[in-house]
């Protein structure tokens, strides 16, 4: 068995390896870089720690993500990365499965996202013998940061000085040529200038000047992050999100984007982490229109997992004008995920709302119509370069609890109830929910942390202090989220229907309500999740859900039985039910 997966890991690398580099590497060249691949993967499986090694189903319904910046928890008398397993320990081991530690490396910029040294933790933030802890009793998630690196960090530097570890693994020209048809999220400069040992050189920037472009065409740049991937199992960190990684190939005179040869570097890897660890999961970030987000699926051989990114925009778009028929557009248009891939659902994190995965559900008009509103709440908006002399909205930046605050028809009392309506939706849905810290407590903008960075992503990555969780008011919002939110996902955690790949289909019931059927793989469970999307009350009755051949169903959430399938029900506001037989 060892030899046929030794032998089928040696062919799949072999045609990954040829598609890659073909017209770039001669033959020898292929085989050595080849053959240097496969040495190094098998030999680097005696240093992993047994616990990452271990065969087991890689998620299942148990599977929800918490989402944090290693220090948005402080506590004075702990190094965040420790006080990150305290609180999951003390408040949320019944709760995550995983934790997603976004970047804890040296960094110059964007908060963790301009990396110095990917083989380092940050000395504040603590040691790698505190992630390993976690590891042993969470999933840890980490960042790749595949498509750049920082300008200040030790392989630019030799890159400047044209010697060194480094020196060749940025993408540079002698010149500025025209760039206009690339695709990109900045508006900033995409070539910038660096004086060089060589004289001076455009370095290609997609994101800022910090963040400057590795070039994957060198097969040096692309062995150096295999390095990194086994360093960090070394270190139990077993889920891979690769960060901005539809930008890592490009090719002059196209979009530079979502390329062929990107999609045969993610199935490189996922054909590297399948062979080291039954526990490994590649989660790719690509923040696109959704046709070309789910491309990196694959033939179920790329990404084990792909962010929703359609799902913020439309899910809460359709909240805040109480009309379920642009979610029931995005969740009819999502093609089911092949066993051994899921989507990753979320309504918050790090970043904005992004607005490019919303152009295929909403219209112009709808959009700015949605800016408009989430200003109205408190939120900014960022913009991207589309070559033209107006920049193009990209993203909104709120705090999720304010952007519940007011719905479009300036309804203002409900925003704690359509905050946890919001939820509800995503943690029914097909796929493996993912929740942001600051979710959790229901935080607001942080205007303060804003006015010191200038950033607009600022406004939701303010900090928490340790000791505020620990003295919650039972009386107070956030706790009244926090224990909501626990108690949705612990209902979550019991069912099959909830599987990541349980079966989903859309209901149509009315624009006011939205509704799914989800069904457990070996179809024996149904639960049927139908949410008020509006201010006022709404009736439905269960004949409408095709409830016949079952005596008795229950709502999960109330514990309420029903014994008559004719019955009628009402719904308060943003009230959510899950109806199922067992």
């Amino acid at each position: 068995m060892a030899e046929n997966k030794k032998e089928n890991l040696e062919k799949r690398v072999n045609q990954h390896i040829d598609r890659i580099y073909e017209g770039i590497l001669n033959s020898d060249e292929l085989t050595q870089l080849t053959g240097s691949i496969l040495s190094k993967i098998i030999d680097s499986q005696h240093e992993l720690p047994k616990h990452i090694t271990q065969e087991g189903e890689p998620w299942s319904e148990r599977t929800i993500v918490l989402i944090t910046y290693a220090d948005t928890i402080n506590d004075k008398n702990n190094l965040p990365i420790n006080t990150i397993n305290n609180f999951l320990h003390g408040h949320a081991k019944d709760f995550f499965e995983i934790v997603h530690i976004l970047p804890f490396f040296p960094s110059s910029s964007d908060t963790g996202f301009s990396v110095m040294d990917y083989y380092t933790i940050y000395h504040k933030f603590g040691q790698w013998n505190d992630i390993l802890k976690i590891s042993k009793d969470f999933g840890v998630m980490a960042d790749v940061v595949i498509n750049h690196g920082s300008s200040q960090g030790k392989w630019f530097n030799n890159f400047i000085k044209g010697k060194g570890k480094g020196h060749d693994y940025f993408l540079n020209f002698d010149e500025k040529f025209d760039v206009s048809k690339v695709i990109r999220p900045r508006t900033s400069d995409l070539l910038n200038s660096f004086d060089t040992s060589a004289g001076e050189k455009f370095v290609w920037c997609t994101f800022s000047k910090d963040q400057v472009d590795f070039n994957f065409s060198k097969p040096v740049v692309l062995y150096e992050f295999i390095e990194i991937i086994i360093f960090y199992l070394t270190k139990g960190i077993t889920v891979f999100r690769f960060d901005a990684v539809a930008f890592i190939w490009k090719k002059i005179g196209t979009r530079c984007i979502n390329l062929d040869k990107t999609h045969e570097i993610v199935r490189l890897f996922r054909t590297l982490l399948t062979y080291l660890s039954p526990k490994a999961i590649l989660v790719t970030e690509t923040n696109t229109p959704a046709r070309e987000n789910v491309s990196y699926f694959g033939n179920a051989n790329e990404a084990h997992w792909i962010y929703n990114f359609s799902l913020p925009p439309i899910l809460i778009y359709s909240i805040l004008c109480g009309d379920s028929s642009y979610l029931e557009k995005l969740t009819m248009s999502m093609p089911p995920s092949q066993l051994g891939t899921s989507y990753l659902n979320f309504i918050a994190s790090h970043d904005g709302i992004g607005l490019r995965p919303a152009e295929s559900f909403l219209s112009q008009d709808e959009i700015y119509r949605f800016i408009e509103q989430m200003e109205n709440n408190g939120g900014k908006v960022s913009y991207r370069s589309n070559n033209t002399d107006t920049p193009e909205p990209y993203e909104i930046n709120i705090s999720l609890y304010d952007a519940m605050t007011v719905s479009f028809n300036k309804e203002s009392n409900l925003g704690l109830e359509r905050f946890i309506c919001i939820h509800a939706i995503m943690l029914s849905l097909e796929g493996v929910p993912a929740l942001y810290i600051h979710s959790l407590f229901g935080t607001k903008n942080d205007y303060e942390l804003f006015d010191k960075t200038g950033q607009n992503r600022s406004l939701n990555r303010g900090k928490i202090k340790y000791k505020d969780i620990e003295l919650l008011d039972k009386s107070k919002n956030q706790t009244k989220i926090f224990n909501k939110l626990k108690t949705l996902s612990n209902i979550r955690k019991r069912q099959r229907a909830f599987h990541p790949n349980a079966v989903q289909f859309t209901l149509h019931l009315g624009k006011n309500l939205y509704g799914i059927w989800r069904q457990s793989l070996d179809k024996k469970q149904s639960i049927f999740c139908i949410s008020n999307l509006t201010d006022k009350d709404v009736g439905l009755s269960l004949l409408d859900l095709n409830l016949i051949g079952f005596d008795e169903w229950e709502d999960l959430i109330s514990q309420k039985k029903f014994h008559d399938v004719s019955m009628k029900l009402t719904l308060t506001p943003y009230q959510t039910v899950w109806l199922t037989n067992l």
